[in-house]
């Protein structure tokens, strides 16, 4: 397995993530910038949150669910803090991680506030991403309680799109291999206004999402 990682020029050190993941079993991970980089507050990164300085809108996704219901994400989330990753279940390194730190850190919650977070796993892979095949991969991560999400390409890559992450379709490599080159960004919303005001990268531990999630659970900066 081969790993890389190229800084996203930023001045606030703040790297955006965009990851490509090879089906076979390697994996490549970059660096790169997106629309997302605009919005990233100027001051030094001290904290595993990076603010947005311009909140985004959550977007309008209508998707199956895990049971094979359809799930209105503003229905659904409506007035809730949220965590919104977009990954896929045979990606062989970095969805597993991101995955069981949040889910690790929301264990750690109280259980009202473990009601009160939404976190939703949208996959970038939905021709191989059955819910099936996704609820017995979130539960493996200990994310019991993680909403998967999974239908058309175009829908999901649409709602990625206004957030600043890049979504590419799946590509089928001459040796029969899958890349999936997804970012890699967690993006958090408050329960306030149903916007996007947090950016966590693939560097968050479950230590600091512990920390973080308390503060973003009120709508607070973490």
């Amino acid at each position: 397995m081969r790993t890389k990682i190229l800084g996203a020029a930023l001045a606030t050190a703040a790297a955006l993530t965009l990851t490509a993941c090879d089906g076979g079993g390697g994996s490549d991970e970059t660096g790169k910038g997106n629309e997302a980089a605009a919005d990233v507050s100027a001051e030094p990164k001290k904290k595993a949150a990076i603010v947005l300085d311009n909140p985004k809108a959550k977007p309008d996704l209508v998707l199956d669910d895990t049971s094979g219901k359809k799930y209105e994400l503003l229905k659904e989330t409506k007035g809730r803090p949220v965590l919104l990753y977009f990954g896929y279940t045979y990606c062989p390194d970095v969805c597993s991680t991101v995955v069981a730190d949040i889910a690790s850190a929301e264990k750690k919650l109280s259980k009202a506030d473990q009601e009160k977070l939404q976190v939703v796993f949208v996959t970038t892979d939905p021709e191989r991403d059955t819910p099936k095949r996704m609820r017995e991969w979130l539960d493996a991560q200990g994310g019991q309680d993680i909403v998967g999400l999974t239908g058309g390409f175009d829908t999901i890559q649409a709602a990625a799109k206004p957030l600043g992450i890049l979504v590419e379709k799946p590509k089928k490599e001459k040796d029969g291999s899958i890349t999936v080159n997804h970012g890699a960004q967690v993006i958090g919303f408050s329960p306030k206004d149903d916007a996007a005001h947090w950016l966590y990268t693939t560097t968050t531990t479950a230590a600091e999402y512990t920390k973080d999630l308390p503060k973003i659970i009120k709508g607070e900066n973490p």
